[in-house]
């Protein structure tokens, strides 16, 4: 009984929250100390405008996070629904389909970013100082672009066909592996930031061999087969289908950091987007943890919601709300109050650590209820509302962080740019506030009887 799916409605909402967010919260932390392990070694290794270097990166990144989500979590979804039709072919068809789809997604986007490599990243805000690092980590990330994309791809559909903690373990073994590897590559080589991103596509490379190894071995349920290798236009178009949300909001963020560093150089300089790329990292190791308790709470409030257990909905979504508060105001108290120990970690120059510990400071301001902003934006995702969780999302970065940053520095030159993102964190907190409480109005008129 302890694994059967009835107990989302039967256990305490406390027990399942903690239960079912472990294992995310743990591979969401295990994401963002993969790129924050790259920051730390690049920064002491290497040189304050390596850092500024890599943020210069991030839309690329972005978007190839966004063209792989675009196949793995679609393909993980649509592979789930396949078992639980009882279609075990079926869901063979789509890992095979992912296979395919992830070597030529990271083909195409790998080959054509190389191609115009140079030219990209001077229109993501590179400047003569920062282009050689930003061209040498990404040359080795595209080049390993079909890695990264099978390996992604695939724990996606390994997680969802039965393998949650072979999938966690799968992160755990890319980010040990990165954290041996990388050190050795840049210190004792002396490759530079080549060497941290060929230490990435090398941990990602031992990572895949192991999930091949999962995929290929008789024993498993759902395994790679050559015949299930062949496209289908069916199973392609439900895969783009359900993966083009993530794809979408991922080609947002891209847009918006491209913006961002656009006027850090404008207002500021290279080390304004070295301080950027620091503030990052450090805010992305809170979010994590929140998007690992809010994917915990996701299972409680779909079934439950489901079976129109409505009061256990609130339950989830309240508890949800508290836990993950709770998380990023303590990222709030170990940004305004302790900057420097963070900051620390990733730089020794002094310019760079001033800007980074002063952007932190500012950008950390109103944190203690993000937490209850992304909780709420995937409590409407669990209950269904994939257009109101959608809005939610894109809502900062387009309705409230894009005019802020473009009115907010002909103000106050840089300090603009770092205090447009506390100003849109307040209102899009109080938008998905404002709608979280409607919905349960809603949801709770429906529970009084006719007439009341």
């Amino acid at each position: 009984m302890n694994n059967s799916p009835h107990i989302l409605g039967e256990a305490p909402i406390g027990k399942l929250l903690v239960q079912y967010s472990l294992p995310s919260i743990i591979a969401m932390t295990v994401t963002s100390l993969y790129n924050i392990i790259d920051s730390v070694f690049i920064g002491h290794g290497v040189g304050a405008m390596a850092i500024s270097g890599l943020a210069i990166t991030f839309p690329l990144m972005n978007l190839l996070i966004a063209f792989c989500t675009l196949v793995g979590v679609g393909g993980a979804t649509i592979a789930s629904i396949r078992l639980g039709q009882k279609d075990k072919d079926g869901a063979e068809d789509i890992a095979g389909n992912v296979f395919v789809l992830c070597i030529i997604n990271a083909v195409f986007y790998g080959g054509l970013a190389l191609l115009f490599l140079d030219d990209i990243l001077r229109f993501f805000g590179a400047s003569d100082a920062t282009l050689p690092y930003a061209r040498d980590f990404m040359q080795i990330i595209l080049l390993g672009a079909p890695i990264s994309y099978l390996m992604v791809g695939l724990n996606n559909v390994m997680r969802s066909t039965g393998y949650p903690k072979k999938a966690m373990l799968s992160s755990l073994v890319s980010v040990a592996c990165n954290v041996v590897i990388a050190p050795v590559f840049i210190f004792v080589f002396g490759w530079g930031i080549r060497g941290a991103a060929t230490a990435t596509i090398v941990s990602q490379a031992i990572t895949l061999i192991w999930i091949m190894s999962h995929f290929l071995n008789k024993n498993t349920y759902v395994r790679l087969k050559r015949k299930s290798m062949k496209l289908k236009k069916r199973i392609i178009k439900n895969i783009f289908s359900i993966g083009m949300s993530p794809f979408a909001m991922n080609v947002c963020a891209c847009c918006i950091v491209i913006f961002i560093n656009h006027q850090l150089q404008a207002y500021g300089d290279d080390y304004s987007i070295g301080a950027f790329g620091i503030v990052n990292r450090i805010q992305m190791v809170f979010v994590m943890i929140i998007m690992g308790i809010a994917q915990g709470m996701q299972p409680i409030a779909s079934y439950n919601y489901g079976a129109g257990q409505i009061t256990r909905v609130f339950r989830a979504l309240r508890m949800g709300v508290i836990a993950g508060c709770i998380i990023s105001s303590t990222g709030f108290i170990f940004g305004v109050f302790f900057p420097e120990m963070f900051v620390g970690a990733f730089t020794t120059d002094a310019i760079l650590t001033e800007r980074s510990v002063h952007a932190l400071q500012i950008s950390v301001l109103a944190f203690p209820i993000v937490g209850a902003q992304i909780i709420i934006c995937q409590f409407f995702q669990s209950i269904g509302k994939a257009g109101i969780a959608i809005f939610l999302s894109l809502s900062r970065q387009l309705l409230f962080l894009l005019p802020g940053l473009m009115l907010l520095p002909l103000f106050l030159d840089l300090w603009g740019v770092w205090w447009s993102m506390p100003v849109s964190d307040v209102l899009s907190a109080a938008v998905s506030i404002c709608m979280a409480f409607y919905q349960m109005r809603k949801m709770h008129a429906r529970l009084q009887p006719a007439g009341h």
